[in-house]
């Protein structure tokens, strides 16, 4: 399963990457009914911090993302599914392509979780040199204001009487 095919299914919604229910039925091999059913019958595997069902206003924010028809869509609201439902899927959905799927979602969740802790060390290297910056920022503002104090002192300098033969 190509990673950008994952990749391209995984949202953002209420700050936590989640999966739609036909996104996943799709990847499983099920119909979406299907899916939901299963997890219905076993929702106490499912608590609300791990799958929810999208409000109105965040599904047709997505729907503008995924760009998807208004005709002939889906009755209900989907459920998003956060990472750790996708493994507790697993559990309910016991077909071997669901399982190797599964094992495959997992993997890609985790390369994000990767690439995210890169972008942190890399953020901080970033804030590093950013001090440093500003540090030597601040150091040349007071060589510069030597200089200016240096000016200001030669033209407070009288002009010294000439000495020697006038002309």
């Amino acid at each position: 399963m190509p990673y950008e095919l994952v990749i391209n299914k995984i949202y953002l919604v209420r700050g936590q990457k989640i999966m739609l229910d036909k996104d996943l039925a799709e990847l499983y091999g099920v119909e979406t009914k299907v899916l939901k059913q299963s997890v219905k019958r076993n929702l106490k595997r499912f608590p609300a911090d791990f799958m929810f069902e999208l409000s109105k206003p965040e599904f047709e924010i997505l729907r503008s993302q995924i760009v998807t028809s208004r005709w002939g869509g889906e009755r209900y609201l989907p459920m998003a599914f956060t990472e750790q439902d996708v493994a507790v899927l697993s559990s309910i959905l016991k077909s071997d392509k669901a399982i190797s799927v599964n094992i495959q979602i997992m993997r890609f969740f985790t390369k994000i979780r990767q690439s995210l802790t890169d972008n942190t060390e890399l953020r901080l290297a970033i804030e590093e040199i950013r001090q440093k910056t500003n540090n030597n920022t601040q150091n040349i503002e007071i060589v510069f204001s030597y200089f200016d104090d240096l000016l200001k002192q030669k033209e407070k300098v009288k002009p010294r009487k000439q000495i020697g033969y006038k002309v």
